[in-house]
């Protein structure tokens, strides 16, 4: 059986030019990592460059690993490195209120970014079974 692609090398790249915020490894779903990234510049931008290699095989294991369906991963994750800060990844997934919440708070104060940042596959894939 052949998986669905349901996240992109393209995209993948393009969140891994910043990538020592770590967001392309959140993006595949390498939350504890990601965070290390987070707070250490891409492992001080060594890991930044390694990663380049790595994205091909981080590809293939979100595929296996999160559920295909309406909501786009790529559209939220974009939404999420580039807007997060105004929720309009959360208005994407039907999320309203919260949307509006982090729109007035600046994404509850850099806090509420970070949590999605761990989770935000999680959320994508639980509407994608619900759909």
């Amino acid at each position: 059986m052949q998986n669905q692609d349901t996240h992109s090398k393209v995209i993948g790249y393009l969140l891994w030019i910043f990538g020592f915020m770590g967001a392309h490894r959140f993006y595949y779903g390498r939350q504890i990592t990601g965070t290390i990234w987070f707070f250490t510049l891409g492992l001080f931008f060594i890991g930044w460059i390694i990663d380049l290699f790595l994205i091909p095989g981080m590809d293939d294991a979100a595929d296996e690993r999160y559920e295909p369906g309406s909501i786009d991963y790529n559209i939220g994750w974009v939404l999420l490195t580039f807007l997060g800060i105004f929720g309009i990844h959360r208005f994407y997934m039907g999320k309203v209120i919260t949307g509006i919440i982090y729109l007035l708070t600046a994404g509850l104060f850099g806090l509420g970014i970070l949590y999605d940042f761990w989770t935000l596959n999680g959320q994508i894939t639980e509407k994608n079974r619900l759909a």
